[in-house]
C-alpha cells in the first residue's frame, strides 16, 4: 500500500491485470452478490433526477422495484446503494440476450443523459472506501471476474489502466498522473 494525496492505494491495482470480458461473464457483477452498487451521496440525487429519462430503458421488474423502494436504498451495512430486484439483480440492469447491461449507461450512450453510471460500477474491480481523513482504494478480486483477469493478463493491461477514465472521474487528472508515476517507479525497482 502507498499514500497518494488523501488516498491509501493497494499496489494490487498496479500489479494485477484486468479487462472486462462480457462475452464470458455475461455481466454477472450486475446480477450476483448480496447488495446493490455502492453510491456516493450526490449520486442519490442524480439518480432521482435522471430516473424519468432512464425509466424507458429499464425492465418492468426494475421499474417496479424502484417505484416501490426508491431510486436508491440504504443497505444492510448502512451505506447507500442501488435498489435491487428481489435482493438479486440491480434494478437498473437490462439484458441483451443473456448479457446483463446497465440501463443507465444505455441512456448515456444514446445521449439521453450526461451521467454514465454510478462511479462504483465504472471503477469496478476497484472499490473505494471513504473514511474521515482518507479513502482506501483497493482491488476487489471476485471469482466471477476470472475471465477478466485472464483477458487482462493476455492483453497485459493493469487494473489501473483499464479503469483510467473512472479513476480520473473519481480522483482527478492530477491524482491519476501521480498514480502513473508510482506505477513507473514500481516497475523500475
Amino acid at each position: 500500500m502507498f499514500q497518494l494525496g488523501k488516498t491509501i492505494v493497494s499496489e494490487d491495482i498496479l500489479q494485477k491485470e484486468f479487462v472486462c470480458n462480457l462475452s464470458a461473464c455475461k455481466g454477472a457483477c450486475c446480477v450476483d452478490g448480496d447488495a446493490g452498487a455502492p453510491l456516493l451521496e450526490d449520486e442519490v440525487r442524480i439518480l432521482e433526477e435522471i430516473y424519468p429519462k432512464v425509466k424507458p430503458f429499464l425492465r418492468k421488474e426494475g421499474i417496479a422495484a424502484i417505484e416501490a423502494l426508491g431510486t436508491s436504498v440504504i443497505g444492510t451495512d448502512g451505506t447507500l446503494e442501488t435498489t435491487l430486484i428481489d435482493n438479486k439483480d440491480c434494478a437498473y440492469v437490462i439484458f441483451d440476450g443473456k448479457t446483463a447491461l446497465c440501463g443507465i449507461e444505455q441512456a448515456y450512450n444514446q445521449g439521453i443523459i450526461d451521467w454514465k453510471k454510478p462511479v462504483s460500477c465504472h471503477l469496478y474491480p476497484i472499490r473505494v472506501k471513504d473514511f474521515t481523513e482518507f479513502a482506501a482504494v483497493n482491488y476487489d478480486k471476485w471469482d466471477i471476474c476470472s475471465p477478466a483477469c485472464s483477458l487482462g493478463k493476455e492483453l497485459e493491461v493493469p487494473v489501473y489502466k483499464f479503469v483510467k477514465e473512472a479513476l480520473v472521474r473519481r480522483f482527478g487528472e492530477n491524482w491519476y498522473a501521480e498514480l502513473e508515476k508510482v506505477a513507473e517507479e514500481l516497475k523500475n525497482e
